[in-house]
């Protein structure tokens, strides 16, 4: 297939590494080895299918520099920061320009040994949020510019980009971090805006970041959520978090991925131990007990990741005993809900760690496995698209959930690697396709033929 790759820079702790351009017949990081310009940072030839740690104990990820931790807090990996300072280089380019063309059916864009873990479309505008910085891609004239911890942010890793609105808010950038809290950007000053533990940020590690119809903001962190009545993040009085505590079990886990707003205002949680809602105060919760993720017998035959992250991390070998899942020894557990979003009918999705996709009707759960079609039973992103599609990211490739089916892309239809960690698409049909190691620009001519 003929395609172009360009580099729009190896995303590394510091900097970028632009101007590498390469055309010709290329399937993603994972059967081909970066070109020589770029070679120090790229991605390993495992990308299409790497190690599985545990969803946050993930090896990938970065080092914290200074970020304390809150008490009781689990460690962070060991060696991480070693591993980090060792990937980077000397000297690199922060912003320039790549030269695309766009009568090619997609265009890759090398991250280097990174992952990406966030894709926003502001306009014209692509936000591409790594575990290496935060870069801003203008489509209209291929120009990149990288923000990290040396030009406002106080850590290199992003979990979460978005617009806010309201109290002041109106245009700001918010940037949930690996370590560093949640930043705000305000593009027409070039200033930034932390806020953190102090500011009553449950912790310095935020997955995401809802803004409710109502007004309120929700930040997902390691400890718990935080909601902000009516949006007021300069008025400490404003801040809740709800834990597992304060919630009497009702938040059936401190570590929250992702949010999501249904129904009538309804918030919808996704936690390591399973599922939440929280509507006008009231909290109800699932688990697999309750039906969601997928039997182990169901999935045992695709489960592609053999490492267990229970014998490396304490914190996941008591949670597995307290799920009753000692007796499994790979990487599975349905009540890991690593993603989540809510479609156009209501009905709620969960992408679980090895117990395939679940999605909730509003009286019960039902789960697709790979044996229903889904490429892996891995889930890392779930995305609703403009035209109200769903489209499922997982270990093994790109899935659209179609008239109760599921239609499959892969590194062959354009995908950098078939690891699936973010996406966002364009009013146009274009897709943003994060995976280990880079993005995947395709667009629609390609996406059409990939899923007709």
């Amino acid at each position: 297939m003929n395609h172009q790759s360009a580099a729009i820079g190896v995303i590394v702790i510091a900097g970028l590494v632009a101007g590498a351009y390469t055309l010709g017949k290329q399937h993603g990081a994972a059967d081909n080895p970066a070109p020589a310009a770029i070679n120090a940072a790229a991605a390993p030839q495992a990308a299409a299918n790497p190690a599985a740690p545990a969803p946050l104990a993930n090896p990938n990820l970065p080092a914290v520099s200074g970020a304390p931790l809150p008490p009781q807090h689990p460690p962070l990996p060991a060696g991480a920061a070693q591993e980090q300072a060792a990937a980077m280089p000397q000297q690199q380019q922060r912003e320039g320009k790549v030269t695309v063309d766009p009568t090619q059916k997609f265009t890759h864009f090398r991250v280097g040994n990174k992952n990406v873990k966030m894709i926003f479309a502001d306009g014209k505008v692509m936000w591409v949020g790594t575990s290496g910085g935060l870069v801003r891609y203008d489509t209209r004239d291929d120009s990149f510019k990288l923000y990290d911890a040396t030009n406002g942010l106080l850590s290199n890793g992003v979990f979460y980009v978005g617009r806010l609105k309201g109290n002041g808010l109106s245009g700001q950038l918010a940037v949930g971090t690996y370590g560093g809290g949640l930043s705000l950007l305000n593009e027409a000053k070039g200033t930034w805006k932390t806020y953190n533990i102090p500011e009553g940020l449950g912790d310095a590690f935020v997955y995401g970041v809802l803004q409710a119809k109502n007004g309120d903001i929700w930040i997902a962190t390691w400890s718990g959520v935080n909601r902000i009545r009516g949006g007021a993040l300069d008025d400490r009085s404003k801040w809740d978090l709800y834990t597992v505590e304060n919630t009497g079990g009702m938040l059936p886990n401190d570590w929250v991925y992702g949010l999501a707003e249904g129904r009538n205002g309804k918030i919808w949680l996704a936690t390591e131990g399973g599922m939440a809602s929280f509507d006008n105060g009231k909290w109800e919760n699932w688990n697999h007990a309750k039906g969601l993720g997928a039997a182990y017998e169901r999935v045992k035959d695709a489960i592609d990741f053999k490492n267990d992250p229970s014998k490396v991390s304490v914190h996941h070998a008591k949670q597995k005993e307290e799920m009753g899942l000692s007796g499994i020894e790979v990487a599975y557990n349905p009540n890991y809900v690593v993603a989540l979003t809510v479609d156009r009918n209501g009905e709620v999705w969960a992408g679980t760690w090895g117990g395939g996709v679940s999605r909730y009707d509003g009286k019960a759960w039902k789960s697709y496995t790979v044996k229903e079609g889904l490429p892996g039973n891995h889930v890392f992103m779930l995305h609703v698209d403009t035209k109200g599609q769903l489209w499922i990211g997982t270990n093994k490739g790109l899935a659209l959930w179609q008239n109760e089916k599921f239609k499959v892309m892969t590194t062959a239809d354009g995908l950098f690697a078939d690891n699936v960690f973010a996406m966002t698409t364009t009013r146009e049909g274009d897709l943003w396709v994060g995976s280990y190691g880079g993005v995947a620009h395709i667009r629609p001519q390609a996406v059409a033929q990939a899923i007709k």
